[in-house]
């Protein structure tokens, strides 16, 4: 097993991932910036250094600097966590080329998987269903709208190197669609450094339903269930559950089929996630993208499959076999994820501060999944997610009930924060249901 471990990311996945390396005895070492330095996975860390100041690309971003950490540390492996640098090939294959231990997938994997053109075409030619949409970049305006005739409105512009909801929207004609294209391809350009963008089929009522992979150190893919993760705002997840409540048995076969071939096709090792949109009136479901990295979300698979996906992930890296047996994964249960963010709970404008009160629930099937305590400062340099707060049961409603109790216990003074908007989903009829869709949050809101 890797003995040292340096944690390339902060807040609540840094101490995720310190949890697990010290249960396993391996020295876990973290990075931060100036503006990170009081947080508590600094302090829970092993080891931690200063990587520069506030500004991701001058810490967070700043592969030189981590790389110089990682030296003087004496670290073996990186963990890149999720965001920042997770899904860059240039530092996975900087990282192995340092002779470090990379915790992820190949570089090639990333590589193949993170333009969303190509990875549309990866899919389609491994028998994964795609949407109807463009095989290559639309080249300009004049390229968009022959695309869209030929596609059907409703359509999705979007940023072929985009990722986590971000460079995206929807045209329901030309006129719109001559908008969204420019909005679109400026913001990938400065976002992300590739203006490319395609078309695709927008589906109105559609559900957002992603597997979960892991492959393995000998060379097989597998898949640990689906998690549905249809509340959102912004095309951004607040609420992930696994199972889903619309997969039946059947349906549930196919997706985790399609995500095996999606793995295998880029001959993927390491955990990933392959999101996939769901048309409940047909039961068709299509390849929406591939993360190639851990999900934030993961926990919800941890509860339902009874293992420790970090744990897994450090056993891919080291070569070594699973703990669990491959051929007998069986799920027990459910589990649901909230994603507590420092934001208004109406319009979910980021409100960050100082925490003056910060008390957790616990309980029966609660777990707190936490980036700050009492005395903390949210600022606003980074993403807005404060904690993840995950609730697993035997049932569908006895989770439901157990976040309810759980929601209410949760206080947190200081900064805004989404806990209303959660106790009002728990009451929703739809969500109840189980019956929902990617537009409830615009519904209730």
């Amino acid at each position: 097993m890797i003995e040292s471990l340096l944690i390339a990311n902060r807040g609540e996945i840094a101490r995720r991932v310190i949890r697990t390396a010290k249960r396993l005895g391996i020295r876990a070492i973290a990075v931060h910036s100036e503006a990170d330095a009081g947080l508590p996975f600094v302090t829970e860390a092993d080891e931690a250094v200063c990587v520069g100041p506030a500004n991701p690309a001058q810490s967070y971003r700043n592969v030189e600097a981590i790389l110089a950490a990682a030296k003087k540390t004496g670290a073996q492996a990186i963990h890149p966590g999720y965001g920042f640098l997770s899904e860059n090939a240039d530092f996975a294959r900087t990282v192995e080329a340092s002779g470090l231990i990379w915790v992820g997938p190949g570089a090639d994997a990333i590589t193949a998987m993170g333009d969303k053109i190509n990875a549309r075409n990866l899919m389609a030619a491994a028998g994964v269903p795609v949407a109807p949409g463009t095989t290559d970049p639309a080249a300009d305006l004049d390229a968009a709208v022959a695309a869209a005739a030929g596609i059907g409105y409703p359509v999705m512009v979007k940023a072929a190197a985009g990722g986590g909801g971000m460079g995206m929207g929807v045209a329901a004609d030309e006129a719109a669609l001559r908008t969204e294209y420019d909005k679109v391809r400026s913001f990938a350009e400065r976002m992300f450094g590739d203006g490319s963008v395609l078309i695709e089929r927008y589906f109105p009522r559609v559900r957002h339903v992603e597997v979960q992979i892991l492959g393995l150190a000998d060379g097989r893919v597998v898949a640990l269930g689906e998690r549905e993760c249809s509340v959102q705002r912004r095309n951004q997840k607040l609420v992930e559950e696994s199972p889903s409540p619309a997969v039946s048995p059947e349906l549930r076969e196919r997706f985790l089929a399609a995500a095996v071939r999606a793995g295998e096709a880029v001959n993927y090792r390491n955990a990933g996630t392959v999101e996939c949109l769901l048309d409940p009136a047909t039961q068709e479901f299509f390849f929406l993208e591939m993360n190639t990295r851990l999900q934030v979300e993961h926990p919800v698979t941890e509860h339902v499959y009874g293992v420790d996906l970090v744990e897994e992930q450090l056993r891919v890296a080291a070569g070594l076999a699973p703990t669990f047996d491959p051929d007998a994964l069986t799920p027990h249960g459910h589990a649901i994820e909230l994603r507590i963010n420092a934001e208004d709970p109406k319009r979910f404008l980021p409100g960050p501060g100082a925490i003056t009160t910060w008390n957790e629930p616990a309980g029966a099937g609660v777990r707190v999944d936490s980036g700050y305590v009492a005395g903390n400062t949210v600022t606003p340099f980074y993403d807005s997610l404060m904690a993840k707060l995950i609730v697993s049961g035997a049932t569908r409603e006895e989770a439901v009930e157990r976040a309810r109790a759980a929601v209410a216990q949760f206080e947190i003074a200081g900064p805004k924060n989404n806990l209303p908007f959660f106790a009002e989903l728990l009451e929703n009829p739809e969500f109840l249901s189980g019956d929902y869709d990617t537009g409830i949050v615009s519904r209730m809101r």
